[in-house]
Parts: C-alpha cells; structure tokens; sequence
C-alpha cells in the first residue's frame, strides 16, 4: 500500500504556471505507475496526465498535451506536475494516483491523495 500528499496547489494568473508535487510513502514508490486527475464540482474527474513506473512513458489529456509537463523521482519517492500557460478553465481540485498495474490514463487507480485546490484568474 502506498499513501499519496499532494502540494503546491494555489491562485495563478491566466498565463501563468505551478507546480504540483505528490509525496509518496509506504510501499517502493517505483512500484507504481502513477497519474493526475483532476475535478471541478458537477464534472466528472478527469485524467489528467499519466507515467510509467520508470517514467519512460507519459500520456497526456488534449485538454493539456503541450502545457503540462508529468514527471517523476523515484529517488525522493514524489511525482511531479509542472502546468504552464494556465487558462480559468484548469481551476479544479487536483488529485494524484498509483497503481501497481499499467500505466495509462484509462481504468482503474487504486490509491488516491486529498487533492490539492488550483485556481487561476483570468
């Protein structure tokens, strides 16, 4: 079992950028392929971006392909999600996950953090 602390959420202008990170403890972090969702109230949570235990593989939303770039450490046990050129429309609660399976941003995450609120202002 792995548990998940996300941090770094926060007010950005539109334009601007933040980092999310994700600190990872309990079971071998490289273990897991990881992923970040997000969710605004009313809408259904969305993938955001995933990667590859490894991180040699990463998948992106259209929504953010080109802006958001997901990383991981597997050294310091955390994931990564620098979001650039940030739009209103990014605001939501942002969630990272783990699973001991396939990396990807489609089925099931099976550990989930609190979430971390990002807002950004147009």
């Amino acid at each position: 079992q792995v548990q998940l602390v996300e941090s770094g959420g926060g007010l950005a202008p539109a334009g601007g950028s933040l980092r999310l990170s994700c600190a990872a403890s309990g079971r071998t972090f490289s273990a897991y392929a990881m992923a970040w969702f997000r969710q605004t109230p009313g809408k259904e949570r969305e993938a955001v971006a995933a990667i590859s235990w490894g991180g040699g593989a990463t998948y992106y939303a259209n929504s953010v392909k080109g802006r958001f770039i997901i990383s991981r450490d597997n050294a310091k046990s955390t994931l990564y999600l620098q979001m650039n050129s940030l739009t209103p429309e990014d605001t939501a609660v942002y969630y990272c996950a783990a699973r001991s399976t396939r990396s990807g941003l489609t089925g099931q995450y099976d550990y989930w953090g609190q979430g971390t609120q990002v807002t950004v202002s147009s």
